[in-house]
Protein backbone atom coordinates (compact mmCIF):
# COMPACT_ATOMS: atom_id res chain seq x y z
CA UNK A 1 0.00 0.00 0.00
CA UNK A 2 1.03 3.22 -0.85
CA UNK A 3 1.85 6.28 1.63
CA UNK A 4 -0.86 8.71 0.73
CA UNK A 5 1.40 11.83 1.02
CA UNK A 6 4.48 10.41 -1.55
CA UNK A 7 1.24 9.15 -4.25
CA UNK A 8 -0.55 12.55 -4.50
CA UNK A 9 1.01 14.97 -6.83
CA UNK A 10 2.83 17.29 -5.11
CA UNK A 11 0.86 21.21 -5.60
CA UNK A 12 2.63 24.20 -5.08
CA UNK A 13 0.67 27.43 -4.25
CA UNK A 14 0.29 28.39 -8.06
CA UNK A 15 -0.98 24.58 -8.73
CA UNK A 16 -3.96 24.26 -6.31
CA UNK A 17 -6.28 21.92 -7.38
CA UNK A 18 -9.93 23.93 -7.88
CA UNK A 19 -11.24 20.85 -7.90
CA UNK A 20 -10.33 19.70 -4.28
CA UNK A 21 -11.45 23.39 -3.43
CA UNK A 22 -15.09 23.09 -4.99
CA UNK A 23 -15.45 19.09 -3.57
CA UNK A 24 -14.61 21.18 0.36
CA UNK A 25 -17.21 23.40 -0.70
CA UNK A 26 -19.49 21.22 -1.61
CA UNK A 27 -19.03 19.32 1.80
CA UNK A 28 -19.21 22.34 3.63
CA UNK A 29 -22.79 22.90 1.97
CA UNK A 30 -23.80 19.37 2.16
CA UNK A 31 -22.71 19.19 6.54
CA UNK A 32 -23.53 22.68 7.30
CA UNK A 33 -20.06 22.86 8.83
CA UNK A 34 -18.56 26.49 9.01
CA UNK A 35 -14.72 25.45 8.37
CA UNK A 36 -13.20 22.58 6.89
CA UNK A 37 -9.24 22.68 6.12
CA UNK A 38 -7.44 19.69 4.43
CA UNK A 39 -3.72 19.20 4.27
CA UNK A 40 -1.00 17.01 1.84
CA UNK A 41 2.44 17.76 2.68
CA UNK A 42 3.34 21.24 3.12
CA UNK A 43 -0.14 22.75 1.30
CA UNK A 44 -3.24 23.63 3.79
CA UNK A 45 -6.09 24.22 2.46
CA UNK A 46 -9.15 25.68 4.77
CA UNK A 47 -12.61 26.38 2.79
CA UNK A 48 -14.43 28.48 5.80
CA UNK A 49 -18.22 30.37 5.43
CA UNK A 50 -19.04 33.18 7.08
CA UNK A 51 -22.25 32.03 9.02
CA UNK A 52 -24.65 34.80 9.92
CA UNK A 53 -27.13 34.78 12.15
CA UNK A 54 -30.06 36.57 12.39
CA UNK A 55 -29.88 38.75 15.80
CA UNK A 56 -32.68 37.03 18.23
CA UNK A 57 -35.70 39.19 18.58
CA UNK A 58 -35.83 40.93 21.86
CA UNK A 59 -39.45 42.27 22.60
CA UNK A 60 -40.05 45.24 24.92
CA UNK A 61 -43.14 45.46 27.10
CA UNK A 62 -46.13 47.48 25.64
CA UNK A 63 -46.40 50.88 26.95
CA UNK A 64 -49.00 51.36 29.03
CA UNK A 65 -51.28 54.14 28.68
CA UNK A 66 -52.56 56.11 31.94
CA UNK A 67 -55.79 57.05 30.74
CA UNK A 68 -57.96 58.78 33.04
CA UNK A 69 -61.18 57.33 31.23
CA UNK A 70 -62.65 54.10 32.88
CA UNK A 71 -60.49 52.13 35.02
CA UNK A 72 -60.13 47.91 34.11
CA UNK A 73 -62.68 46.29 35.42
CA UNK A 74 -61.72 43.81 38.29
CA UNK A 75 -61.62 40.24 37.91
CA UNK A 76 -64.84 38.29 39.41
CA UNK A 77 -63.91 37.05 42.92
CA UNK A 78 -64.42 32.76 43.13
CA UNK A 79 -67.63 33.54 44.65
CA UNK A 80 -69.51 35.74 42.53
CA UNK A 81 -72.23 34.07 39.97
CA UNK A 82 -71.35 33.37 36.15
CA UNK A 83 -74.91 34.17 35.41
CA UNK A 84 -75.56 37.81 34.46
CA UNK A 85 -79.04 37.46 35.53
CA UNK A 86 -78.19 37.09 38.76
CA UNK A 87 -74.87 39.95 39.43
CA UNK A 88 -76.10 42.43 41.12
CA UNK A 89 -74.60 45.93 40.88
CA UNK A 90 -72.42 46.66 44.22
CA UNK A 91 -73.23 49.80 45.80
CA UNK A 92 -70.56 51.43 47.91
CA UNK A 93 -66.66 52.47 47.45
CA UNK A 94 -64.59 50.93 46.28
CA UNK A 95 -60.58 50.58 47.46
CA UNK A 96 -58.23 50.17 44.90
CA UNK A 97 -54.79 48.45 44.79
CA UNK A 98 -52.58 51.30 44.24
CA UNK A 99 -49.91 48.72 42.94
CA UNK A 100 -49.21 45.39 41.39
CA UNK A 101 -48.72 42.71 44.18
CA UNK A 102 -50.22 40.35 46.11
CA UNK A 103 -52.83 41.08 48.70
CA UNK A 104 -52.79 39.36 51.96
CA UNK A 105 -55.70 39.75 54.00
CA UNK A 106 -53.86 39.35 57.69
CA UNK A 107 -50.60 40.45 59.02
CA UNK A 108 -49.67 36.59 59.21
CA UNK A 109 -51.12 32.86 58.65
CA UNK A 110 -52.34 32.60 62.31
CA UNK A 111 -53.38 36.11 62.75
CA UNK A 112 -56.79 37.07 61.96
CA UNK A 113 -57.81 39.06 58.83
CA UNK A 114 -57.69 42.59 59.17
CA UNK A 115 -61.55 43.32 58.86
CA UNK A 116 -64.44 41.43 57.59
CA UNK A 117 -67.88 42.17 55.73
CA UNK A 118 -69.68 44.35 58.63
CA UNK A 119 -66.70 45.85 60.38
CA UNK A 120 -67.10 49.24 60.94
CA UNK A 121 -63.36 50.89 60.21
CA UNK A 122 -62.11 54.42 60.84
CA UNK A 123 -60.11 56.21 58.37
CA UNK A 124 -56.80 55.75 57.69
CA UNK A 125 -57.15 51.83 59.68
CA UNK A 126 -55.28 48.81 57.53
CA UNK A 127 -57.91 46.72 55.56
CA UNK A 128 -55.43 44.46 53.87
CA UNK A 129 -51.12 44.63 52.65
CA UNK A 130 -50.24 44.50 49.49
CA UNK A 131 -47.04 42.84 49.08
CA UNK A 132 -44.75 44.43 46.47
CA UNK A 133 -41.11 43.94 45.68
CA UNK A 134 -40.55 41.98 49.58
CA UNK A 135 -42.19 45.41 50.93
CA UNK A 136 -45.33 45.09 53.13
CA UNK A 137 -47.42 48.53 51.60
CA UNK A 138 -50.63 48.40 54.17
CA UNK A 139 -53.78 49.60 52.16
CA UNK A 140 -55.62 52.32 54.73
CA UNK A 141 -59.23 52.74 55.01
CA UNK A 142 -59.89 56.38 52.61
CA UNK A 143 -62.86 57.24 55.29
CA UNK A 144 -64.70 55.95 58.46
CA UNK A 145 -67.30 53.62 57.04
CA UNK A 146 -68.72 50.20 57.17
CA UNK A 147 -67.09 46.94 54.91
CA UNK A 148 -69.77 45.45 52.73
CA UNK A 149 -67.39 43.24 50.76
CA UNK A 150 -63.66 42.22 51.08
CA UNK A 151 -63.24 41.38 46.82
CA UNK A 152 -60.12 39.49 46.90
CA UNK A 153 -58.54 36.52 48.50
CA UNK A 154 -55.26 35.69 50.61
CA UNK A 155 -51.73 35.63 48.30
CA UNK A 156 -54.07 36.58 45.52
CA UNK A 157 -51.94 38.58 42.74
CA UNK A 158 -53.86 42.20 42.18
CA UNK A 159 -53.36 44.53 39.35
CA UNK A 160 -52.93 48.26 40.07
CA UNK A 161 -56.28 50.04 40.34
CA UNK A 162 -57.87 46.48 40.81
CA UNK A 163 -60.79 46.87 44.17
CA UNK A 164 -59.65 45.11 46.87
CA UNK A 165 -62.42 46.42 49.44
CA UNK A 166 -66.05 47.56 49.29
CA UNK A 167 -66.87 50.17 51.61
CA UNK A 168 -70.52 51.32 52.10
CA UNK A 169 -72.02 54.55 50.33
Amino acid sequence: MADPTTSAPKLTNDEIDTALVRGLADILNDTDLTEIEVERGDLKIRVAREVTMAAPMQYAPAPVAHAPAAPAAAPAPASMPSDPATIVARQGEEVKSPMVGTAYLQASPEAPPFVQPGDKVKKGQTLLIVEAMKTMNPIQAPRDGVVVEVLVGDAQPVEFGEALVLLEA
